[in-house]
């Protein structure tokens, strides 16, 4: 029987089949690689508002802490965004007449609630309880990042799978005491790997059941 395929046809065909797979393999990297990047996560990116809130000013300039605004956050899976009387409680005083306020004291008058553009936002088919994160010695600022010194709010850390299990899998690397939860000064002392093991005693963390899907996929 005469032969169908020329001899040449063997290493054509091997030469195609590794270029498929460097270029699966490329568009791979790629596609991860785009995935990753600020312009999937928003890292870095400031987010407009309808008013232009500063949390350096009212957190590093005046001292508020986050839970003065921020007030479900010990008790809700949701931070909680503060209602429009919580800003009137000094704006009915303090530049009570500036034009830029304009939107907050509208929302006092009509009780129609101020809209902000959320900054950190999960996907719906993930669970994340704040007030779980806080009774646990997890800061404020290990998840959102410097916003004392954010004069418009941006997302500091990707909030990604990968980024969640980090913390998930070594808790001990990123605890600190309840006390120090909202404090945007805190430094982690040198041996932090002693002082987080001793917390997650001391907190009753149950580490082995951290990376359970259940945990986050509900």
């Amino acid at each position: 029987m005469a032969q169908i395929f020329h001899p040449s046809m063997k290493v054509i065909s091997r030469a195609s089949i590794i270029a498929v797979l460097i270029v699966v393999g490329v568009l791979t990297w790629v596609a991860g690689a785009m995935y990753r990047s600020g312009y999937f996560t928003n890292v870095n990116d400031p987010v407009e508002q309808n008013v232009p809130f500063s949390h350096e000013h009212h957190v590093n300039g005046l001292g508020i802490s986050c839970a003065y605004c921020h007030t479900s956050v010990e008790q809700s899976s949701f931070a909680g965004i503060p209602p429009t009387h919580t800003c009137m409680t000094c704006h009915s005083q303090i530049w009570n007449t500036s034009p830029m306020l304009q939107p907050v004291r509208t929302s006092y008058q009509t009780q129609m609630p101020l809209e902000w553009v959320r900054v950190h936002d999960l996907p719906d088919f993930v669970y994340f309880n704040h007030s779980i994160h806080v009774a646990k010695g997890v800061g404020c600022q290990t998840c959102h990042g410097q916003v004392d010194n954010m004069p418009l709010t941006w997302r500091t850390n990707t909030l990604q799978m990968s980024w969640c299990l980090d913390c998930h899998r070594e808790p001990e690397k990123y605890l600190r005491p309840k006390e120090e939860v909202y404090s945007m000064v805190y430094q982690q002392p040198d041996d932090q790997l002693t002082l987080g093991a001793a917390l997650v005693e001391k907190y009753h963390i149950k580490k082995k059941q951290l990376t359970d899907c259940s945990i986050c996929h509900r």
